[in-house]
């Protein structure tokens, strides 16, 4: 069995795969798999985020702390920002995950890693304030100059 086949033949996998969302890291090592939908999708254009995930803006799907199942783990974990925790694969260096303390019991998966990306479309902008000029997306979602916490909190449904 390769790294690449793993999550199909987990034994963990739910037998209705028809609403599963899957993913891995760029080298197979790192798969996952949920059978809930995200709680929101979000752009994030904060320096941190691009920094973490190497791209000029990132994308994130929030998902319920427990709902998302890695194999053969999470990856290797760094925080270097007070309140935030990373994931990354130890072997290729895919951004993985973020978990921010100021939303308690939830997941964010870089969307750029999630298979079905192309059926998550983003609901909403955050750190406008620190986007990157050149860079134009043009939507009609809203944006935050700064944090989106309060819109994530909300959406989320976390007290």
């Amino acid at each position: 069995m390769t790294a690449l086949t793993k999550k199909e033949d987990s034994a963990d996998m739910p037998s209705d795969t028809s609403s599963v969302i899957t993913g891995r890291c760029y080298c197979g090592l790192i798969t996952f798999y949920t059978s809930s939908k995200p709680q929101t999708v979000a752009y994030c254009h904060c320096t941190d985020c691009r920094r973490a995930t190497g791209g000029p803006v990132s994308a994130f799907a929030a998902f319920s702390e427990g709902a998302i199942v890695f194999t053969p783990n999470e990856g290797k974990r760094i925080t270097v920002n007070s309140g935030v925790t990373r994931t990354f694969c130890e072997r290729c260096g895919s951004s993985l995950t973020g978990r921010y303390d100021y939303l308690p019991n939830q997941i964010y998966i870089s969307l750029g890693v999630i298979d079905q990306a192309d059926d998550l479309a983003p609901e909403m902008h955050g750190h406008e304030a620190q986007r990157l000029s050149w860079l134009h997306i043009v939507d009609d979602l809203t944006r935050s100059e700064s944090t989106t916490r309060d819109m994530l909190v909300a959406k989320s449904g976390i007290p």
